[in-house]
């Protein structure tokens, strides 16, 4: 039997089959006098399915730091709940800075655990390692995100990323340029009526998913020397091409740094080797 207090109530809902949201979820939704959600249209139809009569209030990335002080009192008095679209809230999600509020103001916090595409995504993964780097959206734009992908693969040998269905496509092909063309696992639908899990190396994953739809999660196995070499094979070819071109010295490594990543004293050197 659950004893109910006061607090912040971080509540998983499902990614997709409603099944799976939990009898305490449902339980801890119809007892909350609050439920924030990003989406209230989305999560409103779960919350009423429960029971629930409680006042549900958005919060978003453009609003979190505005409703945090309306929505603390509610914690102090009662049950308050934080729910996300689909999945555990706090993760990729505006919801973690309602979280480190409650902490900062000494407000209990309960988790309520369920759903959670990154778990889901790395229990079918089928890949064993101690030290999986979660990565959230990856940057929409494609310099950055090769710089991020650069930093993220030297510091675990997993990544775990959700992706746009539009740039699943060009994220595979970069990976597998960046990489030298790791093994992927694409998650796509996870729990719905579609639902697609599809292991493979990147490069022969690109042409399978040029046109994707629905929610995708990606499960990258990253081998470090492989990725060195690939790194370094672009960095080299990049400032050959900036030589060639007439570039000068300096300025381009600088450049080929900031494109792909690497150190700028790496491309510096790299110009003689051009």
């Amino acid at each position: 039997m659950t004893t109910w207090h006061a607090g912040l109530y971080v509540v998983a809902t499902p990614i997709g089959n409603l099944g799976d949201l939990s009898p305490r979820a449902a339980e801890t939704l119809k007892r909350a006098a609050v439920v924030a959600a990003e989406d209230t249209r989305t999560s409103g139809a779960l919350v009423r399915g429960t029971g629930s009569q409680a006042r549900m209030v958005s919060l978003t990335e453009h609003n979190v730091d505005e409703r945090i002080p309306q929505l603390l009192p509610v914690a102090r008095e009662g049950v308050l709940a934080l729910i996300s679209d689909a999945g555990t809230p706090a993760i990729a999600d505006p919801g973690a800075r309602l979280v480190a509020a409650a902490h900062r103001e000494g407000v209990p916090i309960f988790a309520v655990p369920g759903p959670s595409a990154l778990a889901a995504a790395l229990s079918v993964s089928g890949f064993d390692g101690p030290d999986a780097h979660f990565l959230g959206f990856l940057p929409k734009q494609k310099g950055e995100r090769t710089r991020f992908l650069h930093a993220s693969a030297a510091a675990a040998s997993i990544l775990v990323f959700f992706e746009s269905p539009n740039r699943l496509a060009a994220t595979l092909s970069e990976l597998a340029a960046l990489h030298g063309d790791p093994e992927v696992v694409v998650c796509r639908e996870l729990t719905k009526l579609h639902e697609e899990v599809v292991r493979g190396r990147a490069s022969a994953l690109t042409e399978r998913f040029q046109s994707a739809r629905g929610e995708c999660a990606v499960v990258v196995r990253v081998a470090p020397g492989e990725a060195r070499a690939a790194a370094t094979r672009e960095m080299e070819d990049l400032i050959g091409a900036m030589k060639r071109a007439g570039a000068r010295r300096s300025p381009a490594a600088a450049e080929v740094a900031r494109i792909t990543g690497c150190r700028r004293e790496d491309a510096y050197a790299a110009w003689e080797r051009a």
